[in-house]
């Protein structure tokens, strides 16, 4: 089982700590970059509107409106009716994470589908990623040193490899929110795979 938060597991105001696994049906919607990022930005920072979200991301209002409504079509998110008034809807995500399930090696299109979800998770990672690096000379020293981008490449069958992150994602699942005012959102990706070329017939 995989989690993805885009990009935290943390308690976000008006959403409770709860996951959803998506059908294939609904997978395929988080399958655009764009949906993948407003989805996080909502976890993460709490309710918006199309106009804050467009402003966040760069976007116009029309294609944010149409991605947001695909979002919550697909279960995503709920109205914050709370928030909103006749000129402008909030939204809220549903839940704090997406929890997905490897599909049947005989289900392409589900397959597929998950490949296609975990491309997009992937890029939004490497441009946060390259982000934080440009911001990097800009952080207080305690949070350049706490920060790390580190790997290792321990040489382990499919069985304890799967062992390993289930142990990692655990571990990380069980940290506690701060409140602190020193306290700030802090990005835990977990990338975990066999070394590209290792078990396949593709260049090293």
């Amino acid at each position: 089982m995989c989690l993805h938060n885009i990009v935290c597991n943390l308690t976000v105001p008006g959403v409770d700590v709860t996951s959803i696994t998506p059908t294939a049906h609904q997978l395929k919607a988080l399958t655009h970059p764009v949906r993948l990022r407003m989805l996080g930005l909502l976890r993460v920072e709490g309710p918006a509107t199309a106009t804050t979200l467009a402003t966040r991301l760069g976007l116009n209002t029309g294609a944010t409106s149409y991605h947001l409504r695909q979002l919550h079509q697909h279960g995503f998110l709920e109205d914050a009716r709370e928030l909103g008034n006749a000129r402008e809807r909030w939204w809220r995500a549903a839940h704090a994470a997406t929890r997905t399930e490897q599909p049947s090696p005989d289900d392409l299109d589900a397959a597929h589908g998950m490949d296609a979800y975990l491309q997009a998770v992937v890029s939004i990672y490497t441009s946060q990623l390259q982000q934080a690096m440009q911001e990097r000379p800009l952080l207080p020293q305690p949070w350049r040193e706490a920060s790390a981008f580190s790997n290792w490449n321990p040489r382990l069958t499919p069985r304890r490899a799967r062992e390993l992150v289930d142990m990692l994602d655990r571990f990380v699942s069980e940290v506690d929110d701060e409140d602190d005012d020193e306290a700030a959102v802090f990005v835990v990706q977990l990338n975990a795979y066999p070394r590209p070329g290792a078990t396949t017939s593709a260049p090293s």
